[in-house]
């Protein structure tokens, strides 16, 4: 190789060592970079009602069902819920006609107030019926019973019988949900506050036969309410799936279980619960069925004489002549 060649190799080196230098020197002299957080633009528009979760026909709307979201303002339309010009306060307690998937837009004509045509057939469930329970301060739970609500339906009756009565109550319904009080499907409150107001009629949802057996306790004995915790719910939902009562189809999507696991929530319970009687309370009081004047054994009335047939002490054949039949002992 001439020498030419041997420079201009051994001068390509040199800058390439140089360079690898000065690159290196640079880059550990710099400062780490530092990531910068942009906020996202804001769509420019007013804010409209949108669903928080989704909403099945029938929802009771309430403060943690829905709020208000930006939106283009090429896209809200005269039927939304506009921030400023509707209150969420006054759509408490409203009935959902149509059903909303979460994130929509909440229109005028999807929800139904009460007192308007057709509001308590919208917030009943498929299937369900509509029965109204008369209460007082006692039996209905102070007044702490708002719409919405969940409450389990407790019988208290006295059985009559010979001697002491027996007192008794068990529990013949779970889970009932309670669409309106004294004909009221929202809450009355005032400065934003609740206000605890007792009343004499509870309209529950229920199945038909459910309702056919509320109408028969009623003329047994006394009905109470007895308020569910929300807790409870999620509580029986768990046996419930340990059990197997619930069928989750294989491959259903988080939508879909979703969907079967509020259905689930949200049904009664048309089963005999747990029940207590006097005794269990105090020792002076009845724990079982009194004795009925049916239920005494009572002696058969006495026959005629003529018609007495006399049984002979031995061996005896029976003789039929005709319509007639007797017994004609046999010798021995």
């Amino acid at each position: 190789m001439d020498r030419k060649k041997l420079a201009l190799l051994g001068g390509a080196m040199v800058v390439a060592m140089a360079t690898a230098l000065a690159a290196r020197s640079m880059f550990a002299g710099a400062a780490a970079p530092q990531a910068i957080a942009i906020e996202a633009p804001v769509p420019a528009g007013p804010k409209v009602l949108v669903a928080r979760r989704g909403l099945p026909v029938g929802t009771i709307i309430s403060a943690d069902a829905v709020s208000y979201q930006p939106w283009p303002s090429e896209l809200v339309q005269d039927a939304y819920f506009v921030d400023g010009e509707a209150s969420i306060d006054k759509l408490l307690g409203t009935v959902v006609r149509y059903p909303i998937t979460a994130g929509e837009p909440v229109t005028q004509g999807s929800l139904v107030k009460p007192g308007d045509r057709g509001f308590l057939a919208a917030a009943l469930g498929a299937g369900m019926r509509a029965v109204t329970v008369d209460v007082s301060a006692r039996t209905g739970v102070a007044g702490f019973v708002f719409p919405g609500d969940r409450v389990d339906i407790i019988l208290t009756q006295s059985v009559t019988g010979e001697g002491q009565p027996l007192r008794a109550t068990e529990t013949i319904m779970r889970n009932v949900r309670v669409l309106a009080t004294d004909q009221s499907a929202e809450s009355t409150t005032e400065e934003g506050k609740t206000l605890v107001q007792t009343f004499r009629t509870v309209t529950l949802e229920v199945t038909p036969r459910m309702a056919e057996k509320i109408a028969v306790s009623e003329q047994i004995g006394t009905l109470s309410l007895s308020l569910r915790s929300i807790a409870d719910s999620q509580g029986e939902l768990d046996q419930a799936l340990a059990a197997g009562e619930i069928d989750l189809p294989p491959g259903a999507t988080p939508a879909q279980e979703e969907q079967l696991l509020r259905a689930a929530l949200a049904r009664p319970m048309d089963v005999r619960g747990s029940f207590v009687t006097g005794g269990d309370v105090s020792r002076f009081q009845r724990s079982t069925m009194p004795r009925t004047d049916s239920a005494v054994a009572t002696p058969a009335p006495s026959q005629p004489a003529a018609n007495v047939v006399a049984v002979p002490a031995g061996p005896a054949v029976r003789v039929t002549r005709g319509q007639q039949s007797s017994l004609v002992p046999v010798a021995r």
